[in-house]
């Protein structure tokens, strides 16, 4: 009789191991699904911003061409166009987005948007002086942001991918 409580002692030990192990098992597959499934989602978006990117470029150029000039404006939204796609390049090579870049592409838009305000205007009005003063403080964050990466830099390493 002393046998059979050990037995079943033992039995019931084991149980909760087994349990555990399998939520162990099951929750190491799940994350591993889970990783796939996000870096299939980010391959599959980074694909098609890149594309819609080159795209819109490409038409922009050849709406360009058809006018048979280029006038500022235009050159700078291509420009906005090669940081987008300087932008999905980086996050590609490292799985990191440079917030910088957004910071450079609101910059040139505004630029765009000034040039192009006071060249339909031919007047400067305080909308120039507030567009200017935008531009000032997102050049004041991409210092920030500068200093910020070199006095704290990220850890290099991938924590999802675990590298």
């Amino acid at each position: 009789m002393g046998y059979e409580r050990a037995a079943i002692r033992t039995e019931v030990r084991v149980k909760p191991k087994r349990a555990e192990t399998l939520r162990q098992n099951l929750n190491a597959v799940a994350d591993a699904l889970g990783n796939v499934l996000v870096d299939a989602f980010h391959y599959l978006a980074l694909f098609a911003i890149g594309g819609v990117t080159v795209w819109s470029a490409v038409a922009a150029f050849f709406a360009m061409v058809a006018k048979g000039h280029a006038a500022i404006d235009d050159i700078l939204l291509l420009f906005i166009y090669l940081e987008l796609g300087a932008m999905v390049g980086i996050y590609f090579k490292t799985n990191h987005m440079p917030v910088r870049f957004l910071i450079y592409v609101a910059m040139t838009a505004l630029t765009r948007m000034l040039i192009g305000d006071v060249s339909a205007h031919h007047q400067p009005d305080m909308s120039v002086v507030l567009g200017a003063g935008a531009i000032l403080l997102l050049a004041l964050a991409t210092l920030v942001v500068r200093f910020a990466s070199s006095k704290f830099p990220s850890n290099p390493t991938d924590e999802r991918r675990g590298s």
